[in-house]
């Protein structure tokens, strides 16, 4: 008898595990926003770093993308693989950290998950491997691999290749491998895997599309056709490519047709990441700031208020947890003292 209450519990344990893992909340988002009756796709407003985290789940979102455009243009590089793995997992851990500390913030009962941007998984199958345990460490709900020829390239941008279709399916292979064996060692899913084709700029459209089916039935979570430049090409890969699909929308200059968010779900897509609005919105309103210094006129039109920022880096929750914890360490320290006046 103890022994099946003892199977009961850990049973329990684990299924309660199970369900609070981020890549177990990412699979239930993904279900919830696949039904035709959701009006909206699941909305990905992309982040890469602590602050940009901590925006995403203050303003309500229940899922980002850690963008590998994003991390290298805040470390000071264009996304051309310039910025290493180990790089891109201290990004992801700054994420996670804003991730968790807005989330608890504002008393959330769940951190926003993230996505991350894994690139071609920095080497062969093995490396693969390696990068999809590494953010599973790092607390990520997915990892995006993509089929691009090393170094990478942002997907909108000229100049870049792709690897063979078996050197392409094989690193999902090994990632969804990598994904499995993280959720036999520790009893909890590892990082669902976003399976990334960039051959539609090189190969055209059928391989595109036969390298997603293949990477379906390699076994990935989701895929994401990078790049098509009309809708019917968006329409295509929508009606023959089955499971969770991402589009992706740069909203000026980019080279996929801007669709509303409407409109990407009614023609079949699941998720809508927005890789470069936080980043560029920043950046146009930076340098307007820097042009204002330099002449000497006000930028108070273009500035939240100190307290304001103090607030969304975190300031109020310390000062709050400061002097929660200040009090209960005076308290003990008083009945210590306490007691040690009786004793004497």
């Amino acid at each position: 008898m103890m022994t099946v209450l003892l199977f009961l519990l850990l049973h329990s344990t684990i299924v309660v595990a199970l369900d609070l893992s981020p890549p177990a909340r990412l699979r239930a988002l993904l279900n919830q926003y696949s039904d035709p009756s959701v009006e909206l796709p699941l909305l990905l407003p992309c982040c890469y770093d602590g602050l940009t985290a901590r925006l995403v789940t203050r303003a309500g979102f229940e899922a980002t993308f850690m963008t590998g455009f994003g991390v290298s243009a805040v470390r000071g590089h264009p996304d051309t693989q310039l910025v290493s793995s180990s790089e891109m997992m201290d990004s992801a851990l700054q994420v996670a950290e804003g991730l968790r500390s807005s989330a608890s913030e504002l008393d959330l009962e769940f951190p926003s998950v993230c996505i991350a941007d894994g690139d071609t998984g920095y080497g062969n199958a093995v490396n693969v491997k390696r990068t999809v345990w590494n953010y599973a460490r790092a607390g990520m709900a997915g990892v995006m691999i993509e089929d691009q020829v090393q170094p990478k390239r942002c997907g909108h941008v000229s100049g870049k290749s792709v690897v063979d279709r078996q050197e392409a399916v094989s690193r999902i292979a090994a990632a969804c491998d990598a994904r499995d064996e993280y959720e036999r060692m520790y009893g909890v899913p590892g990082p669902l895997i976003l399976a990334r084709t960039d051959a539609l700029k090189t190969d055209g459209m059928e391989e595109a599309l036969q390298r997603l089916r293949e990477f379906r039935t390699a076994g990935c979570d989701m895929t994401f056709l990078e790049a098509p430049r009309s809708i019917e090409q968006m329409q295509q890969y929508c009606e023959q490519i089955t499971g969770p699909k991402l589009a992706n929308t740069i909203t000026q200059g980019g080279l996929t047709p801007v669709l509303s968010p409407k409109e990407l779900k009614k023609m079949g897509y699941t998720m809508a990441a927005y890789p470069l609005t936080l980043l560029s919105a920043s950046i146009k309103v930076m340098e307007e700031s820097l042009v204002r210094l330099r002449e000497g006129t006000s930028t108070d039109d273009l500035i939240v208020p100190f307290e304001y920022a103090k607030d969304v880096v975190g300031f109020t929750e310390y000062a709050k947890q400061e002097a929660l914890y200040s009090s209960s360490s005076s308290s003990s320290s008083s009945s210590s003292s306490d007691g040690d006046s009786e004793s004497e």
